[in-house]
């Protein structure tokens, strides 16, 4: 019997073992653990007020027993392989395993604590050792195998080939198709990655907690307001640190109160605090992980026959293909870097001309220097900074009148609080959502601060996936990390929160208009995932949409025509700098997974290797430093494994629809109508490429994107 055929009855005997009753949940059972049944509230919101930490473990137990089960019968059943009793089985199977993971893996990332991080721990690699016997089950991928010979025939229509291609893909690139030996070494390299992950992210979360930055004086936090610096000396009371302040760090190498401090040693110490996460030393150092992973992602790509991770793993995305991707960011880093430079050099001219006027021997620009100068530039160039646009920008009201108001009119759905479900934080915010024939259509999640629980970043989830075989409608959440305000003060927000809020809820959109007939269908490529969220960006600078929400938040004053139009002027500032930070990480990420076998670095050489691939792809200049850094990265540790470049090469698909909808009227039905049938509802259902095209009428084009960002180059003039 080969391993794969002893794996799962294997595990299913150790699950019964352990007294795990797979078959069928009793009432008692069920009611005694919630996740064991759908949930009772209005979708099968979750509910949160029942769930127990200890509920997790004999769920998600029960749920692989219970796969298992339903994938072996799918395999071993005598009848011919139809498409209805494999692949649409295959589909319903799962559901009490995939109800519980999503619960918790949402969880822990929204509102991590010890007991589910050690959940995360002890079933990282029971997790991937589930996967892997589903996927590498032999009699299963027969089945599929004769499906795909008969494509053209077994399917009843055009969704099920393709669901039928996308099973069998997902097989091979799982290592169906491997011999037994290989096929075991393939589980372990699987299990060690996804325990090895679970070890990243829960030393990533408390090093940025630990590595915040303790200030003894009021004096040094000059520049913040005194909201934040009441939050500040909160945050140190909390931590026994009364009479001190804490400045609490983010996930991104650059720090927002970098921006605002005027103590300049302050700024370095926040920085260098921020950019020493993960290579300190200390227990929460990830450099040996990361290097780890590297090396075993490499070794799983050589195994299925790939040169590269990075060819594994782009052969599945739009991009096709590493050549592809390092076109693409080979373009933009000089232009980019040049942009950047010459950035610099204008806050050169602003620092040496402040050091003059206050008599001050001047100091070359660093990294903890441009947010800082550049509001000063922003200033003198266009009339403002980001300290007269925030008393506009409250976030209820930007996300209510704001997001909601656009997707309002463009789409012409409906939104309305209510206050009756249960959440897992007291600030955590739910709305029906009511679709244009006054139906509900989902129930979305706001859950906008940010806690020391809470991972870095901003992020869409689905608790609850629309799914027309089981007649299930979306629950999806947004979360961002917004710092919150003392109690009773407004939560102003900078405008990069505001246009995290409009990316953000874009996914919102894309998973909430989901009409797939096929929950297999529901997942698209990695690289065109978040092409609708940014397209959604445009409505956060629409007039439109501004003059809506941009209101002082104690007169409700609009914000004024002139500074509307400052605003507006202003798009392409800053723009090398964040282009060039963006693409650092992008091209630091291909570099990683683009190492032959025996090329991956050391833990101790990882720094190295770092600043040799930034040096190498002329995108080292200091001043500037990579969104992430390696030891913190947490995309490449997670879905964007070689695939951080999916940002801009999305960005060039939303950059072209933008054209295209400021053609066609802009935030109009009739576009938002075509947006939804043509794209947004669709998921993978056809080839992503095939739905942009559908949608503008072309190929991509990059032309707007370098104007958008100002890298575009002009054409020289005709000799005479």
């Amino acid at each position: 019997m080969s391993a794969a055929r002893r794996l799962q009855p294997l595990l299913i005997a150790t699950l019964l073992a352990s007294g795990v009753a797979w078959a069928q949940s009793t009432p008692a059972a069920a009611a005694a653990n919630p996740l064991l049944v759908p949930s009772a509230l209005p979708l099968q919101y979750p509910p949160f007020d029942r769930v127990r930490d200890e509920h997790f473990g004999p769920a998600m137990d029960q749920g692989m027993a219970e796969q298992l089960a339903e994938i072996q019968a799918i395999a071993d059943n005598p009848a011919a392989p139809t498409f209805d009793n494999t692949i649409v089985a295959w589909e319903r199977s799962g559901r009490l395993l995939g109800r519980a993971t999503t619960l918790l893996f949402s969880l822990l990332g929204a509102d991590a604590n010890p007991a589910r991080q050690q959940l995360q721990t002890d079933y990282a690699a029971k997790l991937a050792a589930q996967r892997d016997a589903v996927l590498l089950n032999p009699k299963l991928f027969a089945r599929v195998e004769a499906l795909y010979a008969a494509r053209d025939t077994a399917a009843p229509n055009a969704e099920a080939r393709r669901l039928i291609e996308r099973y069998r893909r997902d097989m091979v690139r799982a290592g169906a198709r491997l011999d037994d030996t290989q096929k075991a070494r393939m589980r372990a390299i699987n299990a060690e990655m996804a325990t090895l992950g679970a070890r990243f992210n829960r030393a990533v979360l408390a090093e940025v907690n630990d590595s915040a930055l303790v200030v003894d004086r009021a004096e040094d936090l000059d520049g913040l307001t005194p909201a934040q610096v009441a939050a500040a000396a909160e945050v140190a009371r909390k931590r026994g640190l009364e009479g001190k302040y804490v400045l609490t760090l983010l996930n991104t190498t650059i720090q927002p109160q970098e921006a605002e401090l005027q103590n300049r040693a302050t700024r370095e110490r926040l920085h260098k605090a921020s950019v020493a996460r993960g290579s300190r030393g200390n227990e929460f150092d990830t450099r040996a992980i990361v290097a780890r992973v590297l090396a075993l992602r490499q070794e799983r790509a050589a195994l299925l026959g790939y040169g590269t991770a990075a060819d594994y793993v782009l052969e599945d995305e739009t991009a096709q293909n590493a050549a592809n991707v390092n076109a693409l960011l080979g373009q933009l880093a000089p232009a980019a870097v040049a942009s950047a430079r010459a950035e610099a050099a204008e806050l050169q001219q602003l620092i040496d001309a402040d050091q003059a006027a206050r008599k001050q021997p001047t100091f070359a620009l660093q990294a903890w220097d441009w947010s800082y100068y550049s509001e000063k530039l922003r200033t003198a160039k266009y009339g403002f900074d980001e300290g007269q646009l925030k008393p506009y920008l409250e976030m209820t009201r930007v996300l209510e009148q704001g997001v909601f108001f656009a997707a309002q009119q463009l789409y012409g759905i409906t939104f309305k609080q209510r206050t009756d479900l249960p959440v897992y934080q007291s600030d955590v915010r739910v709305y029906d959502v009511f679709d244009t024939n006054g139906k509900q259509l989902a129930i979305f999640i706001a859950d906008l601060y940010a806690r020391p629980s809470k991972r870095g970043g901003a992020w869409m989830n689905a608790y609850v996936g629309q799914n027309a075989l089981e007649g299930t409608q979306p629950v999806v959440a947004n979360h961002l990390n917004i710092p919150k305000p003392p109690a009773g003060e407004p939560t102003l927000l900078t405008w990069d929160e505001v246009n995290t809020l409009f990316h953000e809820f874009g996914h919102a959109l894309h998973g909430m208009f989901n009409q797939v007939k096929y929950p297999g269908l529901s997942r698209v490529p990695r690289d065109f995932v978040e092409y609708p969220s940014q397209v959604n960006e445009i409505w956060a600078s629409s007039p439109a949409v501004l003059t809506r929400y941009a209101r002082h938040h104690q007169t409700g004053e609009p914000m004024p025509a002139a500074l509307l139009d400052k605003v507006s002027r202003a798009k392409r500032f800053n723009q090398g700098y964040q282009t060039v930070s963006y693409l650092g990480s992008a091209i630091l990420d291909q570099r990683l997974h683009q190492l032959a076998p025996g090329q991956v670095p050391t833990a101790e050489g990882l720094m190295g290797f770092e600043a040799k691939a930034l040096k190498d792809a002329g995108i080292d200049f200091a001043p500037v430093p990579p969104r992430y850094r390696t030891p913190y990265f947490s995309h490449i540790m997670g879905g964007y494994a070689a695939g951080y470049y999916a940002y801009i090469w999305s960005e060039v698909l939303d950059a072209d629809t933008v054209e295209w909808l400021n053609a066609n009227g802009g935030l109009q039905r009739a576009n938002g109508d075509a947006l939804r049938a043509k794209l947004l509802s669709r998921g993978g259902a056809e080839d992503a490429m095939v739905l942009f095209r559908n949608l503008v009428g072309h190929a991509p084009n990059i032309q707007p994107l370098l104007e958008r960002r100002g890298l575009a180059v002009k054409p020289a003039a005709p000799a005479r």
